[in-house]
């Protein structure tokens, strides 16, 4: 009975390790009640996809290649994640 109590208070002390690292890691939060500032924290790839694939089911292909091919040769995992804003607005755009 002693291990398992050991073992939990083991997982703790790593749960808690991993909470500190965190913590000192993060930026800290902004105050900044702008919603309409967008970073590139705030859109991921998998966001960018989502809308890519809708616009493309709207027969928008042809459109979404080439906007793809503006900001890169074509492909959505070579897109640097610092354009992501200015791609998520030309995507919706379309």
């Amino acid at each position: 009975m002693q291990n398992t109590f050991r073992k939990i208070a083991e997982g703790y002390e790593k749960l808690a390790e991993g909470y500190r690292e965190l913590a000192s890691t993060e930026a800290p939060e902004s105050v900044d009640n702008d919603k309409e500032a967008t970073t590139e924290s705030d859109i991921s790839i998998e966001d960018i996809r989502a809308v890519l694939a809708e616009k493309s089911q709207d027969g928008k292909r042809k459109e979404v290649k080439d906007l793809l091919l503006k900001y890169d040769s074509g492909r959505l995992s070579g897109v640097d994640p610092k354009d992501y804003p200015a791609l998520m607005k030309d995507a919706e755009a379309l």
